[in-house]
């Protein structure tokens, strides 16, 4: 969020499961329409990118240069991006207009959330039964006087966000692990290298797998081949599970310390 919302926004403290009700619907109608998608900075996981960058009909090096900004991740050190905001005075949405998103049925995870938030990143199945949620409350905001009522899971089904956390699940997983590392545990710039191209490059990722030595070190059956030459999200999961060998190697973080310091 920018400054000015973090100011007035408020945070419920609550804490949400999938069972809790809540009161929301965003409209033309209602006098805010769109002004959440102005002056908030929306961070775009790895299937958001694969679903805009198709929809646009770009290939993957052209929309993060078009429309994004790259960060590295709180507490992680690992690279990720933002949706880049138009050059104006309310830092808006580049795809947002008066009358609504021009890109609404690929709309980022971000967006499809609100008004909610994900406290817990992690999506493992079984990891967390009850979910762990909360209100964004904008003072702006006047879908929550409008009489529709949900659960928590009715609204992620939805905003079809659970398709989206599934796509995303082992990635999100691997970002969690890393997040638990100790802090003197840090990765080579290669390693944020392949990390990026894996998360967010998926058109250079099948360039290196195809175009390079890869599958000899890393054979796959003919059916799966064909697959990853076509499919990006096929092969945003193969690279995945390749990144997590790469990264930690199924070492406990806490061996990679005492190594550190042999």
């Amino acid at each position: 969020m920018t400054d000015n919302q973090a100011t007035d926004a408020r945070i419920n403290p609550m804490r949400l499961g999938y069972n809790s009700r809540f009161k929301f619907k965003c409209h033309p109608g209602i006098s805010c329409f769109t002004q959440c998608c102005r002056g908030i900075n929306i961070i775009l996981t790895p299937y958001d990118v694969i679903r805009l960058k198709k929809r646009l009909d770009l290939p993957s090096d052209q929309f993060l240069a078009i429309y994004t900004e790259p960060h590295l991740l709180e507490k992680t050190d690992l690279p990720m991006v933002t949706l880049k905001h138009l050059d104006d005075e309310q830092e808006s949405c580049p795809f947002v207009r008066e009358d609504g998103c021009i890109v609404y049925e690929d709309r980022p995870t971000a967006c499809r959330y609100y008004p909610l938030g994900v406290a817990s990143l992690q999506h493992k199945e079984g990891a967390d039964d009850d979910g762990f949620f909360f209100f964004i409350n904008e003072p702006h905001c006047k879908g929550f006087e409008e009489d529709c009522d949900w659960t928590v899971a009715e609204w992620r089904k939805d905003q079809a966000v659970d398709e989206r956390d599934a796509v995303n699940a082992e990635w999100t997983d691997l970002v969690v692990r890393k997040r638990s590392f100790p802090p003197n545990i840090k990765l080579t710039e290669q390693a944020k290298q392949m990390f990026f191209m894996v998360s967010y490059n998926v058109d250079k990722f099948r360039e290196f797998v195809f175009g390079s030595t890869f599958l000899k070190r890393m054979p796959v059956d003919p059916e799966t081949e064909a697959q990853l030459k076509t499919d990006d999200v096929a092969l945003f999961k193969f690279g995945v599970k390749w990144l997590k060998g790469l990264l930690f190697k199924d070492r406990d973080p806490h061996e990679q310390a005492a190594a550190q310091k042999e």
